[in-house]
């Protein structure tokens, strides 16, 4: 008979174990096994970064502002980042069957990311969104590492969780630093930004797979080992066969970019240099563009140079300084007077220099200014070579044909800092001419560098290349404005002078001109007048204003 009055005792059920306190069955000692796992950190730590770095670069070269594409990616990756590592939590019970697939995931997205952002840029016209895109999708990757590790490393021998996490964090920086300094140094230019991607990838996909499948394989189920090979098999066909078609992506990208007749395409240590044009024909047909943006136009570029250039000729000119220019169409214009002694050259970049040396077509445009003795180049960054030249030589004339401002790495060219070392290179009566942008569509930028040349110590006098200029008849070798299809562009020029304002003509030494005369002149000074944004403060290192 049983006694019903005594309550039955019921034993609570068993609660779930956590992974981590599961000791792993590993086919090498525990000490191997967790070198193993720290090495993996290590080389996925090195491909992250460069990814970061992958998107980083090539958002700035294809959207440009440096600045703002560094912030951008920078943000949305750590945001994503922290939330990958919530997200994580639900992949503790199989940590290392999740660690495989995010490997392999991040491997594929990593690897693809920039060929995905080049292909948007050139067939869209838009790639700020695939930027974001891709740094939070390779953020929320790459913060589910780490918690996963933790799991991982822990169930190979138990320590406490600060000195866990101390090695972690200790490879995971190391590796940090490796990519970091083989992404510029061997990756970009010895694989170019979009295979170095892909070699990337195949890196991350190797190391998580066979970290998994080889030393975690006795964790995993049939079902989950298989999904992981078909896994990462696949993620390598992709990132091999993206490999071998790369060369052949890149040509119709670049006519879809740039046009169907891309006659060079080159990538410097500096940018990437692109002419398009037919082989033979009018050297007028031409256009040159660095990173992306169109630089000289063939077509019309006479205007920009002549208007650039003369006027600052009006006076002493025996000594000529040009910054930038390497594409040798300023240094054309100054070597049209017989009296110029000597002109100096400063350009970043040799092969700008090189390509206007060698190239048929283009050195026809710049009427072999590089085979004229009175002209020598010096490959240098203009501000530090300035730096030194300020202390020593000083010219009639300073020509600044550099990008334009509002691009970050040209900011500190058009710096107050960079103007007052040109002010100090100039002779008595010297004058400097400045391209300072698009007068039309980006006043403020225009007028800045007006009010930095002034707070620099320089009186100036703004004026344009385009409008008014354009509508002056052209010489027998000139192309005349309005005959090619191209639209008309716009440029804001400003010249200036320490000892008085500089009057904007040209005399009658000034060659014969083909768009060009004092009236002009003066009509480009009275409307470039009526857009004056008075009260800017000027641009200055610590505290540069284009954007």
């Amino acid at each position: 008979m049983i006694d019903r009055s005594v309550p039955r005792r019921v034993l609570p059920a068993p609660e779930p174990r956590d992974a981590a306190a599961v000791p792993a069955a590993l086919p090498v000692r525990p000490r191997t096994g967790r070198l193993l796992v720290l090495a993996t950190v290590f080389v996925c730590a090195a491909c992250g970064l460069v990814y970061e770095l992958e998107l980083l670069a090539l958002g700035s070269y294809l959207i440009g502002d440096s600045v703002t594409q560094a912030s951008v990616v920078l943000s949305v990756m750590v945001f994503a980042m922290g939330v990958g590592s919530l997200l994580a939590k639900r992949l503790r019970k199989r940590p290392a069957f999740g660690f495989g697939m995010i490997e392999a995931g991040l491997a594929l997205l990593g690897g693809l990311s920039a060929t995905a952002l080049y292909a948007s840029f050139a067939w869209l016209g838009e790639s700020r969104p695939a930027l974001v895109a891709f740094s939070f999708a390779i953020g929320v990757l790459i913060g589910a590492e780490i918690p996963l590790l933790m799991v991982l490393i822990q169930r190979i021998r138990r320590q406490d969780a600060g000195g866990a996490v101390a090695d972690l964090f200790a490879a995971d920086y190391v590796g940090a630093l490796v990519g970091g300094l083989a992404f510029p140094f061997l990756l970009l230019p010895l694989l170019g930004q979009l295979t170095g991607a892909m070699f990337t990838g195949t890196v991350n996909a190797v190391a998580g797979a066979g970290l998994v499948l080889w030393l975690f394989r006795r964790d995993l189920s049939r079902r989950c080992r298989w999904t992981l090979i078909a896994a990462n098999v696949t993620v390598l066909a992709v990132l091999a066969s993206a490999t071998v078609l790369a060369d052949d992506f890149e040509r119709l990208a670049r006519r879809a970019v740039y046009g169907g007749e891309v006659r060079v395409a080159v990538r410097t240590g500096v940018q990437e240099l692109v002419l398009t044009g037919p082989r033979t024909g009018s050297p007028r047909s031409l256009d040159l563009y660095l990173d992306g943006r169109l630089r000289v136009s063939g077509y019309d570029e006479y205007r920009y140079h002549e208007a650039l250039v003369h006027p600052a000729m009006t006076g002493p000119h025996r000594r000529v300084l040009v910054l930038g220019g390497g594409d040798g169409l300023a240094a054309r214009e100054v070597l049209r007077y017989r009296d110029v002694a000597s002109v100096t050259v400063v350009e970043l970049d040799p092969g700008v220099v090189r390509l206007a040396r060698t190239d048929p077509m283009l050195s026809v445009l710049n009427a072999g200014a590089y085979e004229d003795p009175r002209l020598e180049v010096v490959t240098q960054d203009a501000f530090g070579w300035l730096r030194g030249a300020a202390a020593r030589d000083r010219f009639d004339v300073i020509v600044s044909d550099l990008p334009d401002p509002g691009i970050t790495s040209s900011t500190k060219l058009y710096s107050q800092e960079f103007y007052g070392l040109a002010a100090r290179a100039l002779s008595l009566g010297g004058r400097i001419a400045v391209h300072a942008g698009p007068l039309a569509t980006r006043l403020r930028t225009y007028w800045t560098v007006d009010s930095t040349l002034r707070a620099a110590g320089l009186l100036t006098a703004p004026y344009s290349a385009g409008g008014r200029l354009s509508g002056f008849a052209a010489g027998p070798d000139r192309t005349p404005f309005g005959m090619a299809s191209a639209p008309p562009q716009d440029w804001g020029l400003v010249l200036a002078a320490r000892d008085q304002v500089p009057q904007l003509r040209v005399d009658g030494d000034t060659p014969p001109l083909s768009c060009l005369s004092t009236r002009s002149l003066e009509d480009a000074a009275r409307d470039a007048e009526r857009t004056r944004m008075p009260g800017l403060p000027p641009s200055t290192l610590p505290h540069p204003r284009y954007s």
